[in-house]
């Protein structure tokens, strides 16, 4: 029995339109019931995670390769994975099996994907285009015109788009897509201005966010959008701001050392102050120590001859012998007086 990747434990097959479930009934009924789980796994997934939808459409067709509605999806879920050569075999073979012309558009974007846009344009002029819904045959019109801009055919490519459709006011499935591309056909052959309007009006018929027409708006307006850290989105005007003052701030923290320490360094010239230190040298005081001179006695010389007139002679020698035994009692060790060492 064919195996696949788990369904999840709340599918059970029944949520199919009735009208796939009886396509599904020509198979095995166990057959039957596991390729309906994978199709419903296949619709669960297919906008989300389209790789994963592919690997149940292919475990679905294992079950069911003659099926239309499970190669059919086979085919669909290729062509979300970019596999533009397999899907475009599996529409094929869908189309063989029921007759069903529905994804007629879908193959001719394969065709100009796989680099042959000449063969979209002769599929958008096929009959089988008015066997389309009025929804298959935008889908045509939005081909072709990429199939003309891929062939340089610009203005073309506008002209293509230029239908009833694009200015119904009552909105459909097809509005946005339509004038997402009408605003891109418009910008590329630099009519900007009319771009914007058609690329506002395309983000007003997608509240689903399905195209990229509210990222032109603001493109063309002149806003940025930049991926934060963690995916999301933000302005590029946010980011200004917080760059502006982190460019500020370490400009002041280095400008006040360098003008401040330099200043300081000159302060230091109190050096004339050591040379009034020098004052030690008013140490010539030892001229005031000769103070002792004071100590001439002789004024006791001035008494002797008033009490005895007959001694004066005799004690003058007295009186130098004292003297010369003070100022033996000033001198130093090495026989100098102390003026002399000063």
């Amino acid at each position: 029995m064919p195996t696949g990747p788990p369904v999840d434990a709340d599918v059970t097959g029944a949520e199919l339109d009735k009208a796939v479930v009886r396509e599904l009934s020509t198979l095995r009924a166990e057959a039957a019931e596991s390729a309906a789980k994978h199709l419903v796994m296949v619709a669960r997934l297919l906008d989300e995670e389209p790789e994963a939808a592919y690997a149940h459409a292919e475990a679905a067709r294992k079950h069911g390769p003659r099926v239309a509605v499970i190669r059919e999806a086979f085919g669909i879920a290729a062509y979300r994975c970019e596999k533009y050569a397999e899907a475009l075999a599996e529409l094929r073979a869908a189309r063989r099996i029921s007759g069903d012309q529905e994804h007629w558009p879908m193959m001719a974007d394969c065709e100009r994907a796989l680099g042959r846009p000449e063969k979209a344009l002769q599929m958008a002029a096929a009959p089988e285009v008015a066997k389309l819904s009025k929804a298959g045959k935008v889908e045509m019109r939005i081909v072709a015109a990429g199939a003309r801009s891929d062939l340089g055919q610009l203005d073309a490519a506008v002209v293509t788009l230029q239908s009833p459709e694009l200015t119904d006011p009552r909105p459909s499935e097809w509005s946005a897509r339509l004038k997402f591309a009408y605003a891109a056909a418009l910008e590329a052959v630099g009519r900007d201005d009319e771009a914007r309007v058609w690329y506002g009006r395309a983000a007003d018929a997608d509240p689903e966010g399905l195209t990229d027409a509210a990222e032109r708006v603001a493109e063309l307006d002149g806003i940025v959008f930049l991926p934060d850290e963690e995916g999301e989105e933000f302005d590029e005007g946010e980011i200004d701001e917080p760059v502006v003052e982190s460019v500020v701030e370490p400009v002041v923290e280095v400008a006040a050392p360098v003008v401040v320490e330099p200043v300081a360094e000159p302060t230091p010239e109190p050096t004339p102050e050591p040379e009034a230190v020098v004052e030690p040298e008013a140490v010539v005081e030892p001229e005031a120590v000769v103070e002792p001179e004071a100590v001439v006695e002789p004024e006791t010389v001035a008494e002797a001859p008033v009490e005895e007139p007959a001694a004066p002679a005799a004690e003058p020698a007295a009186a130098e012998e004292e003297f010369s035994q003070i100022a033996l009692f000033f001198s130093d060790d090495s026989g100098g007086s102390r003026r002399e060492g000063a």
